[in-house]
């Protein structure tokens, strides 16, 4: 039997980033960033006003009260970025928007509440100091600084400062295409009237809202037949499309669960019983030919089983070639508050509810009856935000004792 580390350390050896593209700004938001961004020049390139007024010589104004204000010709009125700087000579002020460069001369900006905003002529009732309302040069990013560091996840504020910068492309990992395959004759689709006997379909949903939760794009497909001409042409249709492709069932011993039977051929897969609870039945390998050689993962088909193998073997391995560095979710130590008997030899992984902080601590209990654990299912694992972790040498959980903790959610 295959401990749960070999596997996982399996898959993520044979997977390697999806290879980098360069992507327009709107493609890029979730991916990973592969190489740095370097600014070019300074942002902005010149010193521009921080609000609207006028731009002065701060010596000019200095003088300024409300009783006595300084009176200063208006020579021009800059009001787009788009025009070239003006140059401010000595007793001479420029009404400007905010955002414009800045005059050539000029070191402050007077706002217009402290003015009588003229045109022609402008009455200046407070003094300024230099630099006084201006954002200088070089104030959002230098030339020569790495602004967004290769191996960062793009959102909304990257890709903000990535347009600032005057970039339309970035060269990123793109966001990994996964096919997720739920096999077996007794599946049925939900909201669907079927006749005879089945279980409606739970896997291909849940697992494409997990992997588009990593940021990777889900492409569920419905369920498909045992029959094994049926399933090697839906699997083999799907790898033009896929970077990863998931299958949920068909793995067990009986003669009508045909995966195995079909995957044998079609490329490298090796299956295995790996030391896990819940769901023991699991493969890993390739399918595919030549330019098409695409990865494949077999889970198990009980939704519980598929759902913590996938956050076990696969997030990891989806965040891996995504081009992520931090592939796990955090964990942290709790006490038990209950006591219950895990399987011997298996690492088991319990729906769990888990309390407390990192200052006083963490509780956790199982979510099902810890008399009845082995009997877990779905609607507890909905109801749990962690996962406890029993290692395999251990068979028996007590009360109080350090039980490692993955965590679902916040």
């Amino acid at each position: 039997m295959l401990s749960v580390q070999a596997h996982l350390a399996e898959i993520l050896a044979g997977l390697s980033p999806v290879p980098p593209l360069d992507v327009v700004l709107g493609d890029a938001a979730g991916c990973i960033l592969a190489e740095d961004v370097r600014v070019d020049v300074d942002v902005p390139a010149h010193a521009t006003a921080a609000h609207d007024g006028y731009a002065v010589r701060a010596d000019d104004v200095h003088p300024a009260t409300d009783a006595a204000p300084v009176t200063l010709p208006v020579v021009a009125d800059l009001w787009s970025a788009a025009e070239a700087p003006e140059r401010l000579v000595t007793g001479q002020s420029v009404r400007i928007s905010s955002g414009v460069a800045l005059p050539v001369g000029a070191d402050a900006v007077v706002p217009l509440d402290h003015t009588d905003r003229g045109t022609a002529q402008v009455r200046v009732r407070r003094s300024v100091g230099v630099g006084s309302g201006v954002r200088r040069a070089g104030a959002d990013a230098r030339a020569g600084q790495v602004v967004l560091a290769a191996g960062l996840r793009l959102g909304a504020r990257q890709i903000s400062l990535a347009a600032a910068l005057g970039r339309s492309h970035l060269r990123v990992h793109p966001r990994p295409r996964v096919v997720i395959v739920p096999v077996g004759d007794e599946l049925r689709v939900p909201g669907r009237r079927s006749a005879g006997a089945g279980v409606f379909e739970a896997n291909a949903q849940a697992l494409a809202i997990a992997v588009e939760d990593t940021g990777a794009v889900a492409i569920p497909v419905a369920p498909v037949s045992d029959d094994r001409a049926h399933l090697r042409e839906v699997l083999a249709d799907q790898l033009v499309r896929a970077d990863l492709v998931l299958t949920t069932g068909g793995l067990s011993e009986g003669s009508h669960d045909t995966l195995k039977d079909v995957l044998g051929p079609l490329g490298t897969v090796r299956f295995d019983h790996v030391a896990l609870a819940p769901g023991r039945g699991h493969g890993f390998g390739t399918i595919g030919e030549d330019d098409s050689v695409v990865p494949i993962v077999a889970l198990p088909g009980h939704p519980v089983a598929a759902l913590v193998a996938y956050e076990v073997f696969v997030r990891p391995a989806l965040l891996e070639i995504a081009g992520h560095t931090d592939l796990f979710r955090p964990s942290v130590v709790a006490y038990a508050d209950a006591e219950w008997n895990s399987p011997a030899g298996l690492r088991e992984f319990v729906p769990a509810h888990l309390t407390g902080s990192p200052d006083e601590g963490y509780r956790v209990v199982p979510v099902a009856d810890p008399r009845a654990i082995d009997q877990m299912s779905l609607s507890s694992l909905a109801a749990a935000n962690a996962l406890a972790v029993v290692p395999e040498g251990e068979s028996f959980v007590r009360l109080g004792s350090r039980v490692h903790c993955l965590v679902l959610e916040g």
